[in-house]
């Protein structure tokens, strides 16, 4: 988990929600387990929607998702999140990208950065050697930072394969 469920139980002691994901499974049990803020919900765009109540309200909420619910989320960041500099974590799994080639998730793994782009959402991608430094990066940005910043989680990342 490269101490993402730390870093994300000290900077969003207030709410950690999240949409079921295989690839994201091991950290939605972690938090599950030691995060007493955190919930699972139905729609990922409502995830965003009670983080961003959560910031409103003087908190701080970070959400867990697929890249397909970010695809779904992509009014309420582009129109509520990035132009207010809302204050939230998005820890986002990269489905139809490196062992993920299923024909569903493909479309999504191939845009979801460049959407991430487009909206001006800060992101690093987990991954190879080094994951240290994204997730330091992650922790930074939430701290340092008015405004939203995602990490990216490849399927691999925590060991997931399209045979589970």
């Amino acid at each position: 988990m490269t101490d993402i469920a730390s870093v994300l139980t000290t900077w969003c002691p207030d709410l950690c929600v999240a949409t079921p994901c295989g690839v994201l499974a091991p950290l939605l049990g972690r938090l599950q387990e030691h995060h007493s803020g955190f919930r699972y919900v139905h729609r990922e765009d409502n995830a965003v929607a009670l983080a961003v109540g959560t910031a409103l309200a003087g908190g701080r909420g970070a959400v867990l998702m697929q890249n397909s619910g970010f695809g779904q989320s992509v009014n309420v960041l582009a129109s509520l999140v990035e132009p207010f500099d809302v204050p939230l974590g998005l820890v986002v799994s990269m489905r139809g990208t490196g062992v993920d080639g299923t024909r569903e998730n493909r479309g999504m793994g191939r845009v979801t950065i460049p959407v991430l782009e487009h909206l001006g959402l800060p992101w690093r991608m987990l991954g190879g050697d080094d994951q240290h430094s994204a997730v330091t990066w992650f922790e930074t940005m939430l701290a340092d930072r008015a405004g939203p910043a995602v990490l990216l989680v490849p399927p691999e990342s925590f060991g997931w394969s399209a045979a589970q």
